[in-house]
């Protein structure tokens, strides 16, 4: 599933690798509704969570974000989906250790990624294991700072919105446990979003994570995150393989920020 964002015009360089968290806490929690599409139909497919904690990670004191993903009874009948994604991160966000295990139709697959710095240049080491239990692995050494999809949602939450214009496009290397791809965002600008479930409307900042094949751009994932300092994601639009879904904030709990983008 996913959930990437936001940088800088340019590459993150490795000076830029260290930021102040400003958005979250330990002990936060959202809890989304999914639905997908068959067939025309918006049908309620299952739950997501994300939660953030304080752990120690190799002697460290680390954030720790779990982001589960589960369908419901309903649509296992179509297209199961397990997924459990785990990122340790540094108080000032840098990435430590990612893992994504995945069971997404007939296919289960384990995805890893763990970072050094030695001589303060990132170091990525990756492991990926196929759903017939095939290993391969890869290093990287660069000196751009490398992320991936749960470490970049921690870290683009701190990052300054003003600096964004309508169209702009940020990019920057992600780990998804096989191989380094160049990724890009793009900044959509700003829209306010009502809540279904809530009543809520909220000032929302709306950016669109992108692939490209044969140099034509392939929409992945566009997602709202309130336009204040929790900068808090409350919709997601998922483009999948086997169709469409969204991801509807339905509860959080301990947020670190006042909700100052709440439209009353």
């Amino acid at each position: 599933m996913l959930i990437c964002t936001l940088v800088a015009t340019a590459m993150v360089s490795q000076a830029q690798c260290p930021l102040e968290n400003k958005a979250f806490k330990a002990g936060e929690k959202l809890e989304y509704q999914l639905y997908f599409n068959w067939q025309f139909i918006w049908l309620k497919a299952g739950t997501a969570q994300l939660d953030i904690s304080l752990d120690t990670y190799q002697g460290q004191r680390v954030y720790r974000a779990n982001l589960i993903t589960k369908g419901n009874q309903r649509t296992d009948k179509y297209f199961m989906m397990r997924d459990t994604l785990t990122s340790f991160v540094t108080p000032d966000l840098m990435p430590l250790y990612y893992r994504k295990g995945a069971r997404e139709g007939k296919r289960y697959y384990i995805d890893e990624a763990r970072y050094t710095y030695p001589g303060n240049r990132p170091h990525v080491s990756q492991h990926f294991v196929n759903h017939e239990g095939k290993v391969r692995t890869n290093e990287y050494d660069g000196a751009s700072c490398v992320f991936d999809m749960v470490s970049m949602l921690l870290r683009a939450r701190s990052f300054d919105p003003s600096l964004y214009k309508t169209g702009q496009k940020i990019y920057f290397p992600m780990a998804d446990g096989c191989q380094i791809k160049h990724a890009t965002v793009i900044f959509r600008g700003r829209k306010n979003f009502k809540m279904d479930s809530t009543g809520i409307t909220y000032r929302c900042l709306v950016f669109s994570f992108v692939e490209y094949k044969d140099h034509k751009e392939k929409e992945v994932v566009t997602f709202y995150i309130t336009d204040d300092t929790n900068h808090m994601p409350v919709r997601l639009d998922l483009f999948l393989r086997f169709g469409t879904a969204k991801a509807f904030l339905h509860r959080h709990t301990n947020l670190r920020n006042p909700q100052t983008s709440i439209i009353k």
